[in-house]
Parts: structure tokens; C-alpha cells; sequence
């Protein structure tokens, strides 16, 4: 499904059809209750206390509740980030009257569970990407989404990249002419040390690993400039087969997820491409990255350089033929909102505060938030078939998943 299309209903002003519930949305705005306080967390809660500073909100944030592990990790993140309440019990949390959106930023293994819960409650719902551990899960909660009319969106804050929203702009402009090649990367190194414990992100319970973990964003990030993937072959690999159970321990774990990935993908449209995602890439930190070549140019970019675009444009004088750099400014909105000049740039906190932007917008009566639950169902569909690629040893239709 193309960027900004939805099933869900919309009144006759275009706004999205669904409603707070009497008594549950007061006037002083939108009850904020955020699940986990962890880097995704904090990051959430910047975002939310940062959007009403920014940007004119019908409807804007409140800090309502945070739930943790526990009561003590709970209260202390609440009384740092600025949330009136905690709880060590997130059932709490989506059943509290004075929150109004569930914000999910736990572990792949409990996003169904909890955001069913928020759902059934009728209460808006902001999942971190993956969205689920498997493409079933992914379906099943964007249905019930669907079916009970509540609003959706899920954690592809890279896509909000007034750069990403250049590079679209310019692919159906036709500048660079038909797109028909995609290279597509993101790699990091967090998982590098063999030494490093054995952790969450290695659990089968929660999916696939780094095709899951990092894919996901390139994935997302293609389909954005892309559109529609409907094959793929895969190759998935695990680098470092066993890790320590716990820091210094002994004693080790087997890892049955994947460290690194590759694949290479066709297109809807008939283009081809690959892409390549790694958490053992020693060095990188933030290489999200990619390069679309067309009939008549071609566009590069990297999350390295985030604030610019590479273009290059054919028909140029023998002997100047380069790609040129483009450097984000007021011109690429919302780039303006965070500073007048140009060159000054935007950092990663700074995509999840127009993500968080464009949420609360949807939320008080704008266009629905995208992406949702069902742009993050395809993105989930698209890594099971590369998975099963891999499994297999053979080119997988998306639509077999």
C-alpha cells in the first residue's frame, strides 16, 4: 500500500473517523502513557515533551503515566522524563483513564499482547518497529486495529527525513528518470564483542535477529521510495554462534538468530535491487544507507550524513560529470521548525519528533499516522520472506507469506 493510503474510514473532512471516548480526552490534550524507559523510550519521551514546542498541536501531549520492570525503575524514569505517574504493571497503565495513547516500547515479544490490550480499551496505539516477531502476529494486530477503528503507527522514525522526503519527491518528479536499481544497507556494531551477553534481541521467541532488528528500517525505507516488494532471495548467516549467559559468565548460550543478512529483492514496479543488513559490522554505528539509480540520474544517502542527498543528474559537460551535494534547509520542511538557518542540521531525536508530530496531528484530527500498523505488517511480511528464502534456498514471493 502506497504512502499515506488507509483503509480506515474518514469523515467527510478527511480527517481520520476515529474519536477519544467521552471523558477520556480532556481539552489540556493527549494522555501519554509510554510502556519502557529503556534508549527507545527515552527517545519517545523527548519526542513527545519536544513536538508542542515545535509545532502548532491541536491536540497536545500529556505525560500521563510510564510503566517498567519494576515499581523503583519505573518511578525514577517517570520523575526524569516528566511523566506524572508510574506503575510496574503496564496493564495499569492501558487501563487508565487519563491515558489516552499507548506507547509500546518493550520487547518484539510483548508488542501483540499489549497492544491488544490497548486496543480492546478503544485507545490509540504507538508500537516500535518490528511491529511483531512474525508476519501472523503482524496481521492479527492490525486487523483488530482495523476492525475496532483505532489508529495506528509504528517506529520507522528514519522515514521522516526531510532528506527521504526530498529523494521521494525526486523519484516521481521523473528528474532522475525511471528507477530500476535499489542498494540498500544498515549496518552497526553493537552486537560485534563475542564477548557480549547473551540478550533479548537474540531470542527466537521475539523473530528473526538482525533482518528483524536493522532490515526492517531498510526495508521500510525502500518500500518508501520504492514501493511495493514482491520477491526476494535471502541468505542469512550467524556470525557468532554462542554467547556468555551473563557478563564475565562461563557458561554460554546458543544465538539462533541471524547476525547478518542479504538479499536481493524485485520490485512491483520491475526494478531489482539488494539490500544487506548487519549488527557485527565492526565500526559502523549508523551506516543506513542507499543508493536508487535511474534511467537519467541517480540519488544516494546516507544516516551517517543525514542532513544530505547525493544527486546526480545525466547530460552533464564532459569532464564535470559528478553527483552534487544537497544539504538539508528551511526549504525541506519541517526542517524550519528546528532552526532558521541551513547547514545547522537535524539529528536522530529530531526524526522522532516530527514521527511523534505527525502521530499527535493524526490524532487531533489531521491525516491518519502513517505508517501504521499495516505499512508495519508489510514491512514484517517482506522480512518472513526473506527468512524463508534463506531457509529454503529459493526466491520467495512476499505474497506466500
Amino acid at each position: 500500500m502506497e504512502p499515506g493510503v488507509h483503509r480506515r474510514s474518514h469523515d467527510e473532512t478527511g480527517s481520520p473517523a476515529f474519536r477519544f471516548a467521552p471523558g477520556r480526552a480532556p481539552m489540556s490534550g493527549i494522555g501519554i502513557g509510554l510502556i519502557g524507559s529503556g534508549f527507545m523510550g527515552r527517545a519517545h519521551a523527548l519526542a513527545f515533551a519536544t513536538a508542542p514546542r515545535l509545532f502548532p498541536l491541536a491536540r497536545p501531549p500529556r505525560l500521563a503515566m510510564l510503566a517498567d520492570v519494576d515499581a523503583k525503575t519505573a518511578s525514577d524514569a517517570a520523575r526524569r522524563l516528566g511523566f506524572a505517574r508510574s506503575t510496574d504493571d503496564w496493564r495499569h497503565l492501558v487501563a487508565d483513564p487519563q491515558v489516552d495513547l499507548v506507547d509500546i516500547t518493550a520487547p518484539n515479544v510483548w508488542h501483540e499482547t499489549m497492544a491488544t490490550a490497548a486496543i480492546a480499551a478503544g485507545k490509540p496505539v504507538y508500537c516500535e518497529k518490528p511491529l511483531a516477531p512474525d508476519a501472523a502476529t503482524a496481521r492479527r494486530m492490525t486487523e483488530a486495529a482495523e476492525d475496532a477503528g483505532v489508529p495506528t503507527m509504528v517506529g520507522f522514525n528514519y522515514l521522516k527525513n526531510p532528506m527521504l522526503a526530498l529523494a521521494r519527491e525526486i523519484l516521481q518528479s521523473g528528474e532522475i528518470g525511471s528507477p530500476v536499481g535499489f542498494r540498500g544497507v544498515h549496518a552497526e556494531d553493537y552486537m560485534a564483542d563475542p564477548t557480549a551477553p547473551w540478550m533479548w534481541r537474540l531470542d527466537p521467541a521475539g523473530g528473526a535477529g538482525v533482518i528483524a532488528d536493522l532490515g526492517s528500517h531498510i526495508l521500510s525505507v525502500a518500500r518508501f521510495l520504492m514501493g511495493e516488494i514482491v520477491e526476494v532471495a535471502g541468505d542469512l548467516k550467524t556470525v557468532i554462534p554462542e554467547r556468555p549467559v551473563s557478563p564475565g559468565a562461563s557458561e554460554t548460550r546458543a544465538v539462533e538468530v541471524d547476525d547478518q543478512a542479504h538479499a536481493l529483492i524485485r520490485f512491483a514496479s520491475g526494478a531489482t535491487g539488494s539490500l544487506s543488513a548487519s549488527w557485527v559490522a565492526v565500526g559502523r554505528t549508523m551506516q543506513l544507507a542507499f543508493e536508487i539509480t535511474g534511467t537519467k540520474g541517480s540519488i544516494a544517502f546516507t544516516q551517517e550524513r543525514l542532513n544530505e542527498l547525493e544527486l546526480y543528474v545525466g547530460g552533464q559537460p564532459h569532464g564535470r560529470k559528478g553527483f552534487k551535494t544537497i544539504t538539508a534547509g528551511p526549504e525541506h520542511p519541517p526542517y524550519g521548525a528546528f532552526t532558521p538557518a541551513p547547514g545547522h542540521q537535524l539529528g536522530f531525536n529530531d526524526l522522532k519528533t516530527i514521527e511523534v508530530r505527525d502521530l499527535l496531528e493524526g490524532l487531533g484530527g489531521g491525516v491518519a499516522p502513517w505508517p501504521d500498523f499495516r505499512e508495519g505488517w508489510a514491512v514484517q511480511r517482506t522480512v518472513d520472506a526473506v527468512v524463508r528464502s534463506s531457509r529454503e534456498r529459493r526466491w520467495v514471493r512476499v505474497a506466500e507469506i
